[in-house]
């Protein structure tokens, strides 16, 4: 799979293409990125992208002919049936997550277009841009950390990624859910102790506790993930019992 970064700053993505599993998926060709720089495709001295808002108002605006020029230089060499998506990191986009996530790791080519300052010019969002997708409800100083974000969860995905390929369907919203508790050596720290159900080699049960832990901390933390989540009946009854207990505790307080 092929990532294209149309950035005011490509320099922002040096460390982050070096590190870690980002680092190794490129030297070991499970991915490509190209960092596309919009200064580029500027066409005076000054290599000027941005511009004053028509209408007034503060900040400026990504100016649309050295915008387009980059997007459509990231396009110009996809090959012939490739599956690819432009979209723009912006506040005012859907929230991305897990199943769009998955939606683009089935891609040939993904183009992110790293919005900066008050935005880019709409006439651009009409002509090149497929979509537009955000981290959340807050606002950044521009796309460059989300784009990051979303590298690193779509390439989560991609075959040759992850060491263990067991790991990507037990982690966190692989199937709708929280991920269970971790622990690891020594065994008491601070006088909390592992439960012992892991340490008792019984991995039936193990599994069982997990599947458990998983529906609880959702249950507990994100219950509006149940609505969608793949269940089980044993999964529903203990929901369930959940549901019942949290009854029981709610009576004991109003008595």
């Amino acid at each position: 799979m092929r990532f294209d970064l149309v950035t005011l700053f490509p320099d922002l993505f040096d460390s982050f293409l070096r590190s870690s599993l980002i680092g190794k998926a490129l030297s070991g060709n499970v991915l490509e990125i190209r960092l596309v720089n919009i200064r580029d495709f500027t066409s005076d001295r000054h290599r000027t992208a941005d511009d004053r808002p028509y209408g007034g108002g503060p900040g400026m605006v990504l100016m649309p002919e050295p915008l387009a020029r980059a997007i459509e230089f990231a396009r110009g060499n996809e090959p012939e049936q490739a599956e690819s998506r432009t979209a723009l990191l912006s506040p005012a986009g859907r929230p991305f997550d897990q199943s769009k996530a998955k939606e683009y790791a089935a891609l040939d080519h993904l183009i992110l277009v790293c919005g900066r300052y008050e935005g880019v010019d709409e006439r651009i969002c009409q002509t090149l841009i497929d979509e537009e997708i955000s981290l959340g409800d807050f606002i950044l100083s521009g796309g460059e950390v989300p784009a990051m974000a979303v590298i690193e969860a779509v390439a989560r995905l991609l075959p040759g990624f992850l060491g263990a390929a067991t790991s990507v369907n037990e982690e966190t919203f692989s199937d709708g859910l929280l991920e269970y508790p971790q622990y690891t050596r020594p065994d008491s720290f601070r006088g909390l102790d592992v439960p012992e159900v892991l340490l008792s080699g019984n991995h039936g049960a193990i599994n069982t506790w997990r599947r458990r832990m998983r529906l609880r901390r959702t249950y507990e933390r994100r219950p509006g993930l149940l609505a969608e989540a793949k269940l089980t009946d044993t999964d529903r009854k203990f929901l369930a019992k959940l549901d019942s207990e949290q009854g029981s505790t709610a009576g004991n307080k109003k008595s």
